[in-house]
């Protein structure tokens, strides 16, 4: 990294390009199902990829550090992976075989919506009238592109959404509850361990109910998954995690409010998904709820 940026450009920079890697996540799992795979060998293989390279990067960190805190925390840190990146993904992807990858974005991007309430639920912290309006103008915006939807996908729209709000509500008590893990052994090293157990969850799950003799993918899906695994999974999740570091939590969540127009300019161009007014204006009210949340906390 060029060594005249500022720690603040860096941070602006990462937030910015983590994002966008972020946003194709999306788009890489319609290509997936395209090529005939379903969520259980897509997360199963993605999470198989990703996985040597989190205990790689887990050890390298252990390796030049004496600081072994987390392993107090292992308890809480298996279950923070639980919830984030194995049942938060599966709900996630299974809703995305329904619905558009608009509207999955949509959806997702509720959670720091769901976190202030659940914030309020466990820790007293007050419901202001912002947060209020915040919630209206949001689940305003993601009812009209949910109708919207009904003429384009059909009946399935609703269990895709249903299972996907699901999705976002995993995730909301996983970040919910890892700040206080994460201020005491590090995003990294965190990030690391969570990603690497939740993999694992993955793995043990499909060894469970299904057979890897039976998985059958071509060399087009293969292509795909290194590329939802390495760009759009484990490269994005460092780069959020230091961008969080260097510039905050509330900037980056803005800087993040582009993933949604990022995701749908992409489903528009890759997927030739429909765009209509109505999904235009529900984005418009999503972003400005999610955004007056995200400033009031700044």
């Amino acid at each position: 990294m060029n060594k005249n940026l500022n720690p603040q450009t860096v941070g602006f920079l990462l937030a910015v390009f983590g994002t966008a890697l972020f946003s194709l996540k999306s788009i890489f799992i319609k290509f997936l199902y395209a090529e005939g795979l379903n969520t259980d060998s897509v997360i199963t293989l993605r999470m198989a990829i990703s996985l040597p390279i989190y205990l790689g990067i887990f050890f390298w960190l252990q390796f030049n550090s004496t600081d072994r805190r987390y392993r107090n925390h292992l308890p809480m840190i298996a279950f923070l992976g639980f919830i984030g990146y194995f049942l938060s993904s599966w709900l996630d992807l299974k809703g995305l075989e329904m619905i558009s990858a608009q509207l999955e974005r949509l959806t997702l991007f509720t959670y720091p919506i769901m976190v202030a309430f659940l914030g309020a639920l466990f820790f007293k912290t007050p419901l202001t009238r912002g947060l209020i309006w915040s919630l209206v103008l949001t689940y305003s915006g993601l009812m009209l592109v949910f109708v919207e939807e009904l003429n384009f996908s059909g009946e399935e729209t609703f269990l895709g959404t249903t299972m996907v709000f699901l999705a976002a509500l995993s995730f909301s008590f996983y970040v919910l509850f890892g700040k206080q893990v994460i201020s005491k052994v590090g995003s990294q090293v965190f990030t690391s361990l969570a990603m690497s157990i939740s993999s694992l969850f993955v793995l043990l799950y499909f060894s469970l109910f299904h057979d890897f003799d039976q998985l059958e993918v071509s060399a087009v899906a293969w292509f795909w998954l290194v590329m939802l695994a390495v760009f759009s999974t484990v490269v994005p999740s460092y780069m959020i995690a230091e961008a969080i570091h260097r510039i905050g939590p509330a900037h980056t969540g803005i800087i993040g409010s582009l993933g949604p127009v990022m995701t749908m300019g992409m489903a528009v161009w890759l997927l030739h998904e429909p765009f209509t007014p109505y999904h235009l204006a529900g984005l418009l009210l999503v972003l400005l709820g999610v955004g007056m949340l995200t400033r009031s906390k700044g």
